[in-house]
């Protein structure tokens, strides 16, 4: 079991946020336990944020013909 923050997967952060969400849509929260149910959505968000943009920071980059690293460009037509 994870035991880090790292260690917890995108798509577990993910879930735990659409049910998040899902409790705090019904309405059947109290104000207290949805205001705190709301900043544990928000840090979420902030950890699924963060591993997206580094997933699109590797996914711009592609390793050339000398294995050296380069930004994507559609326009190259090294393939």
């Amino acid at each position: 079991m994870a035991t880090k923050k790292e260690d917890v997967k995108f798509e577990d952060n993910l879930a735990k946020l659409e049910n998040i969400v899902r409790k705090l849509e019904s309405g059947d929260v109290a104000l207290e336990d949805a205001i705190a149910e709301f900043q544990k959505g928000m840090k979420i968000s902030e950890t699924l944020k963060k591993t997206l943009n580094e997933a699109e920071e590797t996914l711009v980059k592609i390793v050339g013909k000398n294995d050296q690293e380069s930004d994507f460009s559609p326009e190259q037509k090294d393939y």
